[in-house]
């Protein structure tokens, strides 16, 4: 459910299956295989809903599923862990955005909007450069996502939650692939998980839809709250 509406549903999964005693390869690899369908759940839930622009997925389904390749291709090359303090860097300033940041004034009926090219182009790259960033890390993708499609296109929180899970699923498809191929995911785990995501995200993404920007500000700037501290404590601790 939170997943769906802010993003950041690993910080529930990753460490629940850590806790139930898998590696940590395979509890990524699990938590990839069972995330997929979650993923997948809400952006047919939003899709219904009207929310999705399949115009502008047509550039970020790609790009996102091609970054995500590309990101875990990086991982071979360099450490993760180099990223964590520039991540919680971009939290903190996420969070402090969200909090201050007041809602833009309508646009007026006549106003035109902007260049279709300019906005597939602009989202295209949020896609490739978020894809990549969680196919290489990973830690609050869906909520970057939402930031960027908020901040750069101007869409609503709760329109820029419905694009953000089309680059969402691509990148989480992309990591499936490749983590199936190494065998790391424990399917007889991954798919009792994938029901329950299944029904959470088509829960989240209908609260999501009903509650608006009010509902979707509120649950992300608590995941982005959530990410700060989980990133801190990984930091001081090493």
């Amino acid at each position: 459910m939170v997943d769906a509406i802010a993003g950041g549903g690993g910080l529930i999964t990753l460490p629940a299956l850590l806790t139930a005693g898998l590696p940590p390869h395979v509890a990524l690899g699990t938590n990839k295989g069972q995330s997929v369908f979650g993923s997948f759940a809400a952006l047919v839930r939003f899709s219904r809903a009207g929310l999705v622009d399949w115009k502008l997925a047509r550039a970020t389904f790609p790009l996102g599923l091609g970054g995500a390749f590309a990101g875990a291709a990086l991982v071979l090359l360099v450490k993760p862990e180099v990223l964590k303090p520039l991540v919680l860097v971009l939290l903190i300033a996420v969070a402090v955005f969200l909090a201050f940041r007041r809602a833009p004034p309508t646009a007026p009926a006549h106003a035109e909007p902007s260049p279709r090219s300019r906005a597939r182009a602009i989202g295209a790259l949020i896609a490739l450069a978020v894809g990549t960033y969680d196919g290489f890390f990973g830690p609050g993708t869906g909520t970057f996502l939402i930031v960027g499609f908020n901040t750069l296109l101007g869409h609503g929180l709760a329109r820029a939650s419905a694009d953000a899970k089309v680059v969402n699923f691509a990148s989480n498809l992309a990591s499936v692939i490749l983590f199936s191929l190494k065998g790391v995911v424990l399917w007889k785990v991954a798919l009792p998980m994938a029901a329950a995501q299944f029904i959470g995200a088509w829960l989240g993404a209908h609260l999501a839809v009903k509650g608006g920007d009010t509902l979707v500000r509120k649950v992300v700037l608590a995941v982005v709250l959530a990410l700060v501290v989980k990133l801190g404590h990984d930091v001081v601790r090493g």
